[in-house]
């Protein structure tokens, strides 16, 4: 386009409203889905959940980001709710979840911990030793999407699912939301609703009503690479690991040969299923909301995927002889765009720095380096927007500054916001209240009685929880948090996922740390980063 772009004028029109609700969530993503759900068990009754695609879940079940990681610190699972609901559903269907069960996770027995050394991100990777068992899980995309469906159904008489619907732009009453306008194959019509829910990912509503937000993420980020996601069929990841332990060179040179063949960073993952693996992807300095960095992740990676898959038919053929392409994700593997500049915005420091906040609405273990995972609070005020009321933004475009947004958007964040946005959006339309002046007090004692959501400090959360955080220094043993605490900005420097390349880079000496625990844990430098 030229820089002085031409513009048409949309002449006014009247537009149909299609319906009237309490709360209108905008995008049925893990944020979106949850908060949908999430309300109508806090008592909600009317609802509409609105989304562009014609199933629930987007990136997780559309973009393929088929395992959620680090939900546990130690020996406590801190992420909890919807966000393991999902598994506890499918556990029983063969071949849809695969991952240590809750009874495991801090297991340091040596022999189980090696048992699941083929699962990535199954097993303490950085800082203290002896290794020790994680709740992270690997799912079959197809059967959340089936059971996705089967939790909104399960609540018809409260939630109105409209699929293949793109909310565009928000109703605005001077600084209050009152609806949205969407379009779909009936044209362009509008919902109105007393409280508003943006889960678009990418701030679509947000961003046109004037609260402020950012743009994208540092460069070096992971957030900073968009991503399409493909499966490989017929291989044997099993001997695909133990090909890797006998040939360490061999399997480097596979690593590199391999993002080569692709032209852009690229790694085989694991799946729920021995015979199916995942190829993830980083397009670097990429933006998924912008049309061209979209088009071209998409149509470049399904460029490459024949190459690739004979290279690694060549390369490995012990596990990847009959190898096939088994399917490709239906949608773009969306990280971060625009994100919110909220009333908090999370920064690198909360991880180095822990926070006690009154409006806690998630402790959530991430993947950080900084803490060692250990579990951060993240407050109501990051998904509440500044200037906009009756607005609620969870999910991946949470409040949090171009660094510390890496930590803080992967799908158990987006779940638990989500979950909680869903809440503190009933509690508001029951007690004929706004978001701003919500009773957060109530919203935290549902989400931990009733909803499976440990808070710290709250009457209904087992005090363990918070004691194995103190027991553990808050994961503040680290180099880096040392580092963090010894010196002002420090932690400006750190990236986790350093240009893109899975390494922690300190800018200060533009060297690759391995946030000074490579001695105790080798597996810290070079570990592969999620989504």
């Amino acid at each position: 386009m030229s820089e002085k772009e031409k513009t048409v004028f949309e002449g006014e029109r009247e537009i149909p409203v299609y319906t009237e609700c309490d709360l209108l969530v905008v995008g049925g993503g893990a944020a979106g889905h949850s908060a949908a759900v999430a309300a109508a068990r806090a008592g909600c009754k009317n609802i509409v959940l609105m989304e562009r695609y014609g199933y629930m879940g987007g990136d997780v079940t559309g973009g393929y980001v088929i395992m959620v990681p680090r939900l546990s610190f130690y020996n406590k699972q801190y992420v909890r709710g919807l966000q393991e609901e999902w598994f506890t559903r499918m556990e029983s269907i063969p071949g849809a979840v695969l991952g240590p069960s809750g009874d495991e996770i801090g297991c340091e027995d040596p022999a189980l911990v090696n048992a699941w050394k083929n699962i990535h991100d199954c097993f303490s990777t950085n800082a203290k030793l002896p290794e020790r068992l994680v709740r992270s899980v690997y799912f079959e995309p197809n059967q959340l999407k089936i059971e996705m469906d089967k939790m909104l159904l399960e609540h018809k008489d409260s939630i109105h699912v409209m699929c293949h619907s793109w909310g565009t732009r928000p109703i605005m009453d001077g600084d209050t939301i009152k609806g949205v306008y969407f379009e779909s194959k009936e044209g362009r019509k509008a919902v109105l609703a007393k409280i508003v829910i943006d889960a678009t990912g990418d701030g679509d509503i947000f961003r046109q009503t004037g609260c402020p937000y950012f743009g994208l993420a540092d460069k070096l980020t992971r957030c900073a690479t968009t991503a399409l996601v493909w499966r490989i069929g017929g291989c044997n990841w099993d001997l695909f690991c133990e090909w890797k332990k006998t040939n360490h060179a061999a399997a480097v040179a596979l690593q590199e040969g391999f993002s080569k063949v692709c032209g852009f960073r690229a790694a085989p993952l694991p799946g729920p299923t021995n015979d199916v693996c995942w190829i993830n992807n980083w397009h670097p300095e990429r933006d998924c909301s912008n049309l061209k960095d979209a088009t071209e992740t998409e149509m470049e990676t399904r460029d490459t995927m024949r190459n690739a898959l004979e290279y690694l038919r060549k390369a490995c053929p012990v596990a990847f002889r009959n190898a096939f392409l088994y399917d490709i994700a239906p949608q773009l593997g969306t990280r971060c765009s625009y994100r919110l500049d909220g009333e908090y915005v999370i920064t690198p420091n909360d991880f180095a720095f822990p926070q006690e906040h009154e409006d806690v609405i998630a402790w959530h273990s991430t993947i950080s380096f900084i803490n060692d995972n250990c579990p951060i609070e993240i407050p109501y005020r990051a998904i509440l927007p500044k200037k906009t009321e009756n607005l609620l933004c969870p999910g991946r475009h949470i409040s949090a500054d171009e660094i510390g947004i890496d930590y803080v958007n992967l799908i158990p964040q987006c779940v638990g916001t989500g979950q909680a946005a869903g809440v503190a959006a009933a509690v508001a339309i029951a007690d004929g209240t706004t978001a701003h002046k919500v009773n957060i007090k109530k919203v935290q004692d549902i989400l931990a009685r009733d909803q499976d959501v440990p808070l710290p400090r709250n009457p209904y959360t087992d005090p363990s929880y918070m004691q194995n955080v103190v027991d553990h220094e808050y994961g503040l043993y680290t180099q880096l948090a040392k580092n963090a605490r010894e010196k002002a900005g420090y932690l400006s420097g750190v990236r986790q996922f350093g240009a893109n390349q899975g390494e922690i880079v300190d800018s200060d000496s533009k060297s690759v740390k391995g946030g000074g625990d490579a001695q105790l844990n080798p597996n810290l430098i070079k570990a592969t980063p999620q989504h």
